[in-house]
């Protein structure tokens, strides 16, 4: 999947990771951008188009869908990340809407585009989907629903040609993490780490030196050779369109 001449769609793309995918898109020679925010936003770039894109307004995504015409990349990127410690149902349920039916929502209904283009699925993910962060539990736990998610999609999509990759960043420099004092990776450097591993094909993928640390560990382990042997239940049976 190289992303000159391709189009695009980015969601949380108004700030942090999602601001800088689209820089990173139009460098490496991207055809269109689709730039999904809940606010304005502008772009000197006349290959940028901004959407209005709430990825928990049913009404917002269906009308992204109506202005779309043609797409070969979803990045499910938008999410947040409150501190939190479990008292509060109401706090786990935002997290849940916002990290996993809202691109639960975006990828179903881009699913035809995708189908036709046989493109890709990019999820925007955290290392905490595989080990959860005592601050913030409650997007730890919609984390690793979002991680579930991807690998299900993974395996049901691939008879339709679509790949689904996920991504693992840890802690990155963006208006989440301000209060944080840890070490940060850039969001320009993680938007390339993640672009580059679209167009090599990686399943999984660690786009900062906390997240590469672990890389080689899951790569090889328990768990993803797990993940193998069930996806191969359902492969033998491909899925049409």
């Amino acid at each position: 999947m190289n992303i000159a001449t391709k189009t695009v769609l980015i969601t949380g793309a108004n700030r942090g990771i999602g601001r800088a995918l689209v820089e990173e898109a139009l460098r490496r020679g991207a055809k269109q951008v689709y730039a999904g925010t809940r606010q304005t936003f502008t772009h000197s770039d006349q290959r940028v188009t901004p959407l209005t894109l709430d990825v928990t307004n049913t009404a917002q995504i269906r009308g992204a869908v109506d202005e779309v015409e043609s797409l070969d990349i979803l990045i499910n990127n938008a999410g947040v990340s409150p501190f939190d410690d479990l008292s509060d149902r109401r706090v786990l349920e935002q997290q849940l809407a916002v990290n996993l039916f809202g691109p639960y929502d975006v990828t179903q209904a881009f699913l035809p585009l995708l189908t036709r283009s046989r493109g890709a699925i990019v999820n925007v993910l955290s290392l905490a989907s595989l080990a959860a962060v005592p601050f913030s539990p409650s997007y730890s736990i919609s984390k690793a629903a979002a991680f579930s998610l991807s690998q299900s999609l993974r395996v049901l999509l691939a008879g339709r040609g679509i790949s689904v990759h996920r991504v693992l960043p840890g802690p990155v420099d963006t208006d989440m993490t301000r209060d944080l004092e840890i070490p940060k990776a850039s969001p320009e450097s993680v938007a390339r780490a993640i672009l580059d591993g679209v167009e090599n094909g990686e399943e999984e993928i660690f786009p900062d030196p906390m997240s590469e640390s672990v890389a080689e560990g899951w790569r090889t382990g328990a768990v993803k050779a797990l993940e193998r042997q069930f996806a191969a239940f359902v492969q033998a049976e491909p899925v049409t369109a």
